[in-house]
């Protein structure tokens, strides 16, 4: 008796402390989900508190500003579990209405009940309450009414169904595909849209398009993630993407534009598990282009700078301004500054990316498991809208590179709409030269 008494007691006493466990491990799992799906990259205003929104999106309509998803009054402090689920997988706020389509909530209708609640309990434990209402958008009226978009919600966000991977598939590619397919949702930026907005694809069964690389978006290209060795995957080895996807670079290139917040604050944080599905997935997607073909390298320019023959248009700006880091024969320095030679964001349609790159620089995020930082300097201040032309075209068409040419306006228009805010004396200078 007295047995079964204390085995009581101490079911009764053991019973909150393994609860207590257990949410504590949900909320856990939640913050790795979080980062997962790079939730704080967009709900954070430059300058402002995690998850405190504010952040401006630009869309073909207007300026839409992310949401506070702090657990305050003014964010999702009295969501309950449905208004959560609602609002991430189905696109619908708790007044209601229709979310704008820059929440991807068409990828995350793919993520699991399970997921989904470890994700609330993180935003609702886990998370800082910060007082924050949220921001109008700069959507001129009638642009501006909700209704619409309950139409657009009809009809092209896809039920809400968890991934479901086929009975023969490999488990470790099913984890890859329910991670970019749903949390991660890299369709969003990498696969192309309609003229209504709507990703082409939403997986890699819907269509080749999907992730098949879109067109400028915030002034960058983002590149095709499918088997494409001129501008996709199909050069990289499952080994180099989990190292680029972990810190930011590898043997081949180095991460910059909008891909440095995702390898900041989501991917770094994943574990080497993950990263692994995530690259063995990749891998199985075929390229966009049946006609594709490997890089094949061509020394010609570099054994023409080599003897000091700078003829090609191009050369000689190159010389002056991207030889000492990019090296003449195009290969870099692994790990520190880029290859150019063969370099997939080189060789895109759109050469956006590469003209915004050149004008603006970059910065090469530290992260855990690779802290040096590179910084390459924006040229806009010293190079005019010709020069920039004739190096980025001397750069996409040597050392065996497919890239079309670029032309003057190309650049100006770039510089104009992306760099005329922030640096107008010296843009000015430069286009006078």
């Amino acid at each position: 008796m007295k047995k079964a008494i204390f085995a009581a007691l101490f079911c009764c006493v053991s019973l909150p402390l393994w609860a207590s466990e257990a949410d504590d491990a949900q909320v856990n799992q939640g913050e790795y989900l979080a980062r997962a799906g790079d939730c704080i990259a967009c709900h954070t205003a430059k300058g402002g508190k995690p998850f405190a929104g504010g952040l401006p999106m630009e869309t073909p309509i207007g300026t839409v500003y992310s949401t506070n998803i702090t657990p305050d009054a003014t964010g999702i402090g009295s969501y309950s579990f449905d208004d959560f689920d609602k609002a991430v997988r189905h696109g619908i706020g708790k007044s209601g209405s229709s979310l704008y389509p820059a929440m991807p909530y068409p990828s995350y209708a793919r993520v699991s009940d399970a997921d989904m609640r470890a994700l609330y309990s993180y935003f609702m434990k886990g998370v800082e309450p910060v007082s924050e209402p949220n921001k109008e958008t700069d959507i001129p009226w009638p642009l501006s009414m909700r209704w619409p978009l309950a139409i657009w919600r009809g009809m092209f966000a896809p039920e809400v169904r968890a991934y479901q991977a086929n009975e023969n598939s490999d488990p470790v590619v099913s984890r890859g595909a329910y991670l970019v397919e749903g949390l991660g949702h890299c369709g969003a930026c990498h696969t192309p849209r309609a003229i209504t907005m709507q990703e082409k694809a939403l997986s890699a069964n819907d269509s080749p398009l999907f992730l098949a690389g879109s067109g400028p978006l915030e002034g960058w290209i983002a590149k095709s993630l499918r088997g494409d060795h001129k501008d996709g995957l199909g050069s990289w080895t499952e080994d180099q993407l989990v190292q680029f996807l972990k810190t930011g670079r590898n043997d081949r290139t180095a991460v910059f534009g909008g891909m440095s917040d995702v390898v900041e604050h989501s991917m770094q944080y994943m574990s080497t598990a993950d990263l692994q599905a995530i690259a063995r997935y990749l891998k199985t997607l075929p390229p966009a282009d049946s006609n594709d073909r490997p890089h094949q390298y061509d020394k010609q320019v570099a054994d023409a700078l080599w003897k000091g023959d700078d003829s090609k248009p191009g050369a000689s700006i190159y010389i002056d301004n991207c030889a000492a880091c990019h090296r003449t024969d195009g290969h870099g320095y692994t790990r520190v500054f880029p290859a150019l030679a063969g370099n997939p964001v080189v060789q895109t349609k759109d050469a956006t990316g590469l003209i915004n790159l050149v004008l603006k620089g970059g910065a090469l995020p530290s992260t855990h498991a690779a802290p040096s930082s590179f910084t390459m300097p924006g040229f806009a201040w010293r190079l005019s809208d010709q020069e920039v032309a004739t190096v980025v075209t001397f750069i996409r068409t040597s050392w065996g590179n497919k890239g079309d040419e670029v032309t003057a306006g190309d650049v100006n228009k770039l510089r104009t709409t992306e760099l005329k805010q922030t640096s107008g004396s010296d843009l000015g200078l430069a286009e006078q030269k």
